[in-house]
């Protein structure tokens, strides 16, 4: 198995790049730094013939590779010991994971506390809406994510430009913010589930329904599933982006699809911020 990952690195190095200190053959994407940029990737395949690829996003290089040689299959104890050492690396990545998210959550409970009260904010004045939830960090809107029990586990960061950035580390995936507190949440009322922010605060602010922000269409169905456990007897809507890819209705309706909810979509490309900016009351 070293033999074979020796093998793959000095592939790399031949087509002038720089290999990752450490190179993990469980089939999955990594991408690793290089000069300290996030430019160097590789997939490698172990089990079976092994194969795979890589590159180097600022080289334009990208190389299929398969070791050569003839195949020969793995014996049943050298599947074995693979098993075990895919096991191993998987239980080392994730303890690697888990130990930055909890370095996240302490950075983002210490910029949040520090953070101050939004007076004013271009983001705020460009989008129409008023700073629900938000707090203000040298300049930048900050925007809690909450996971599922309610820890503070990253941040959301809007320029006056409107430039978004999530905080490095920080979990996105089944985290959320909510527009309004929890106590306007009525029995049996309707919740409304968004993409984004300013979405979420727009449609607040035109329905008064109780609203979540998901941060992506990527996670707008665990966000919808976690709602869905919580409020069981509730309506759920999901509101979705109108991406010309599509990508948004695809997302909005495959949430709606997984709670037995539904969705809906502003009637022009754009999301609904866009369709109520302009004094548009969508629903009630």
């Amino acid at each position: 198995m070293n033999n074979a990952i020796d093998h793959f690195r000095t592939a790399i190095q031949d087509e002038g790049t720089t290999p990752p200190d450490t190179i993990i053959g469980d089939g999955n994407l990594h991408r690793y730094k290089i000069d300290g940029k996030l430019i160097g990737w590789y997939v490698l395949h172990l089990d079976g013939r092994t194969a795979g690829s890589f590159g180097d996003w600022k080289q334009g290089i990208k190389v299929i590779w398969k070791m050569a040689g003839n195949f020969k299959p793995l014996s049943d104890a050298a599947r074995f010991d693979f098993a075990i050492e895919r096991h191993r690396q998987a239980q080392v990545r994730q303890a690697e994971e888990k130990a930055r998210h909890n370095k996240a959550i302490e950075k983002a409970a210490y910029i949040w506390n520090r953070s101050t009260p939004v007076i004013n904010h271009q983001y705020l004045v460009k989008k129409g809406v008023k700073p629900y939830s938000v707090r203000c960090y040298r300049g930048s809107l900050v925007i809690p994510l909450y996971d599922e029990s309610g820890v503070l586990v990253s941040l959301q960061f809007i320029g006056d430009d409107g430039s978004k950035r999530m905080m490095k580390n920080g979990k996105a995936q089944g985290a959320c913010c909510f527009i309004n507190d929890a106590a306007d949440l009525k029995p049996g009322g309707t919740i409304l589930i968004a993409e984004g922010w300013a979405t979420g605060a727009s449609l607040y602010e035109a329905t008064g329904h109780f609203t979540i922000v998901a941060f992506s269409a990527g996670n707008l169905t665990v966000i919808a599933i976690q709602t869905r456990k919580h409020h069981p007897a509730n309506e759920i809507i999901i509101c979705g982006d109108n991406d010309a890819s599509g990508v948004g209705q695809k997302a909005a309706r495959e949430a709606a699809l997984a709670i037995n909810g539904r969705y809906i979509l502003p009637p022009t490309l754009g999301d609904f911020n866009d369709h109520l900016a302009g004094s548009v009351k969508y629903g009630s």
